[in-house]
């Protein structure tokens, strides 16, 4: 089992930047898959980036692409979520969460393991 804690969630203007971290600790992360997930208040769960195991490919949805950077630090054991230019529509609840095998990176329940989640907060 992997334990997951997200950190580094804060109130920013729009316009500004967050780094977000997802440290792991039971398993090496490197074994998986990571996704970062966000949630507003009312809405659903909804994919944001997700990085391969090695680092090679990552993924983005269409509304955080060109403005969100997913990377890893295997030798951490963490992955990170450098966010740009936010907007007030991106305050949410991220999530990082880890697959084993995945089928859909975009599919939060193909996702076996979550972290708590970190608050984000973008002020207009």
């Amino acid at each position: 089992q992997v334990q997951l804690v997200e950190s580094g969630g804060g109130l920013v203007q729009a316009g500004g930047s967050l780094r977000l971290s997802c440290a792991a600790s039971g398993r090496t992360l490197s074994r998986y898959t990571t996704g970062w997930f966000r949630q507003a208040p009312g809405k659903e769960r909804e994919f944001a980036a997700a990085i391969t195991r090695s680092g090679g490919r990552t993924y983005y949805a269409d509304s955080v692409k060109g403005r969100f950077t997913i990377s890893r630090d295997n030798a951490k054991n963490t992955v990170y979520l450098q966010m740009n230019s936010l907007k007030p529509e991106d305050t949410a609840v991220y999530y990082c969460a880890v697959v084993w095998v995945v089928t859909t990176v975009s599919d939060h329940s193909t996702y076996d393991y979550w972290g708590q989640g970190t608050q984000v907060t973008v002020s207009s």
